[in-house]
């Protein structure tokens, strides 16, 4: 590819995150939106004339045609889960570089199937988790391991909920167990896992358990539920999550350590796009008597020169001009960690299928 030439980006389906990830193709430099496709020309038409992409991408009005255009060198697939293993090993095998929307498969098994097409094609794998690109996940991290000021970490909590309309409890696709039959798990607990795993620098826990709160709808798709994680025997961590569909907005994520804690009530989607923040607390104690605290919690703010989503559609197509340009290999970061928040969800929804009895992994 010339020197200059970005990486040329293809959108197949036209769900309602499609249009975050276009305005995130547009932003990053090193991309450009090329195409999109959907079940119709008319859809693909309507969502570039919403977007204000008529007459600067193609349309198609087949996934098969998107993937058989020879100018398209990356995908986005933001299809329901259930379609994901069909079109993501045919994108794959039609030597398209995948950037799929989470969660990624139904089960561990059709994401390998994934991954393995990724991997004998050449083609870099990345999934949709756009906070795991915003430079506050790097401050994060960054603290919690600092063990003078952190510690081994003690505790985990992480949660990610919605309050939804009786028409999404009804209609969405979420909520429909022939395309996302994983419900809040999938769209919402894919995050509390993923955060949990990060913290752990995605060491697996030895033992799953949900807990007995899940709430499932007339098809029997999750709309709330709640489960434990545990490092055993040496590690002492505990984690918990929460996903839901019945509760107000919140993204919480909470860590404490043995010297520290930090605590960030936006980490999915930031409150602001060009700042984000935290709260960090290291030495606290409480004042004689009990009447105060002898330290307040500092506030860490981070600024980022593009959305969060920007820099996930950069990070990916840097590593594909890599690929494409100078013959690197495919990361294997990424698709790894795809892969361990897969068989953790995959744990969290067998011990809810066995009644909230513990999983060992």
């Amino acid at each position: 590819m010339a020197e200059n030439q970005t990486v040329r980006f293809g959108i197949i389906g036209c769900a309602g995150i499609a249009r975050k990830v276009a305005r995130a193709i547009k932003l990053a430099p090193n991309s450009t939106l090329y195409a999109i496709a959907s079940r119709s020309i008319e859809k693909a038409q309507k969502f570039a004339g919403n977007n204000g992409l008529s007459g600067t991408v193609k349309t198609y009005g087949s996934y098969d045609q998107l993937l058989d255009d020879p100018c398209v060198d990356a995908v986005y697939m933001p299809l329901p889960t259930s379609l994901h293993l069909h079109w993501a090993v045919l994108a794959a095998q039609k030597k398209k570089h995948l950037l799929l929307e989470k969660p990624t498969a139904l089960d561990v098994g059709a994401l390998d199937q994934i991954l393995e097409a990724c991997e004998s094609n050449g083609v870099q794998f990345m999934d949709g988790s756009m906070w795991l690109h915003h430079p506050r996940t790097a401050k994060l991290k960054e603290l919690i391991s600092e063990s003078n000021n952190f510690g081994q970490i003690n505790i985990i909590r992480s949660t990610s909920t919605k309050s939804v309309t009786q028409d999404f409890r009804e209609s969405n696709i979420r909520v429909k167990p022939d395309l996302d039959a994983l419900g809040a798990l999938g769209d919402l607990g894919w995050y509390c896992i993923g955060a949990i795993l990060w913290a752990k620098d995605y060491k697996l826990p030895t033992l799953v358990n949900a807990l007995p709160d899940v709430t499932k709808n007339s098809a029997g798709v999750i709309l709330s539920c709640t489960a434990s994680f545990y490092w055993e025997p040496l590690d002492e961590t505990v984690a918990t999550i929460h996903c839901s569909f019945l509760s107000h907005t919140s993204m919480d994520l909470a860590i404490s350590g043995c010297n520290g804690s930090l605590h960030c009530n936006d980490y999915i989607i930031p409150y602001q796009e060009k700042s984000a923040s935290f709260a960090f607390t290291s030495g606290a104690t409480f004042l004689e008597h009990h009447i105060g605290w002898n330290v307040r919690p500092e506030e860490v703010r981070v600024i980022s020169e593009l959305p969060q989503e920007a820099l996930m559609v950069e990070e990916f197509a840097r590593l594909v001009k890599g690929i494409m340009k100078f013959g690197h290999r495919p990361d294997s970061k990424w698709p790894e960690i795809s892969r361990n928040t897969q068989v953790v969800l995959d744990a969290v929804k067998k011990s809810i299928d066995l009644g909230c009895k513990p999983v060992k992994l």
